[in-house]
């Protein structure tokens, strides 16, 4: 899980450009997802490590949160390569 201290520093890396006074603050939600409120993009936590990277939080931003896999899916730990 993550703790109460890394969750007050992660932000969004879409929504931490918002205006506003603290852009990109994340929910903790299943005690496994990071959700961005303000992007709506959605990331894991894996291994109790979260996948902070745009392309695996957008795969999620259309899922509602009742809908969100827990356990999150291992293979959103190592993405696909563009190769």
């Amino acid at each position: 899980m993550v703790s109460k201290e890394l969750l007050e520093i992660l932000r969004c890396p879409v929504a931490v450009h918002y205006e506003g006074d603290d852009p990109g603050r994340l929910e903790l939600v299943h005690d496994t997802w990071l959700v961005s409120p303000e992007s709506g993009y959605k990331y894991p936590i894996i291994d109790d490590i979260p996948i902070m990277l745009v392309e695996v939080g957008e795969k999620y931003k259309d899922v509602a949160i009742e809908d969100l896999p827990v356990p999150p899916p291992k293979e959103d730990a190592i993405p696909a390569s563009s190769d």
